[in-house]
């Protein structure tokens, strides 16, 4: 974990309320898998007292660059989109638990984003693609809020589905995967904790990793301020620290 200042190389806007932001700093090389988080800290002007935690969507070693894709949503988030090429940002990172690949070859497997769970998923199905047959099925409200579509393309066969039908499939992600009718051996999802839920009940008796997406206080286990039941000897697991990556057959949503 390093904590410290990075480097704000690009922050622009690709779909609607949804910005992208390039960074570069050394804790690029800290980044040991995908579904990893940075904290970051909601600069001067801003009544947000705690850190924020965002979604590592995609990460190079070699160029010490990292990619945020993140919704306006308030005040912290607005300011965050007002950074510009040349800024600094002080970020905590990386932190959490990812999602776990090593090994994972010749697998059926399906990818399932919703909303602001896309961005995780991102660098997950490059590094999965490289030796698995890989789909994925990404949920937006409408066509104006769909993004990476074209991205996520180059590594996977992609599925959209939009909530009002303007794009892709109208309803949710779940109704895609019952058309489809896939044969997977595994699964990996990431989105809003009703659309997890969905996806958990659907995809029961497949093996599968959830990525909880939730507010966090410290982002290091210290506060209890984002914990989730779990079927283990504590009744519950620590989103930031435990997570935010689970087992599926090991939390309760």
């Amino acid at each position: 974990m390093v904590h410290g200042d990075v480097l704000v190389k690009s922050n622009r806007l690709i779909a609607l309320d949804t910005y992208e932001m390039v960074l570069a700093g050394d804790l690029v090389q800290h980044i040991q898998l995908p579904g990893q988080f940075v904290h970051v800290k909601i600069g001067e002007g801003s009544t947000h007292m705690l850190r924020r935690p965002f979604s590592i969507a995609d990460y190079n070693p070699e160029t010490n660059e990292f990619v945020l894709v993140y919704k306006l949503i308030g005040e912290g988030t607005t300011w965050l989109s007002q950074l510009r090429m040349g800024d600094s940002l002080d970020v905590l990172g990386p932190l959490g638990n990812g999602f776990q690949i090593q090994g994972i070859q010749k697998q059926r497997i399906l990818v399932v984003g919703g909303g602001v769970g896309v961005p995780p998923l991102y660098n997950l199905v490059k590094q999965l693609s490289a030796h698995n047959q890989v789909t994925a099925i990404l949920g937006y409200q409408s066509i104006d809020s769909v993004f990476y579509e074209e991205e996520f393309n180059k590594w996977a066969d992609v599925h959209i589905a939009t909530d009002d039908g303007s794009y892709g499939s109208k309803g949710f992600v779940t109704d895609v995967i019952n058309q489809l009718n896939l044969s997977v051996d595994q699964y990996f999802s990431c989105g809003p904790l009703g659309m997890l839920r969905s996806v958990q009940n659907n995809m029961e008796g497949y093996e599968g990793f959830l990525s909880v997406e939730e507010r966090m206080g410290c982002g290091v286990g210290a506060c209890f301020a984002c914990v989730c039941p779990a079927k283990n000897e504590k009744g519950y697991v620590k989103i930031c620290q435990d997570g935010p990556v689970f087992d599926a057959r090991e939390v309760t949503l």
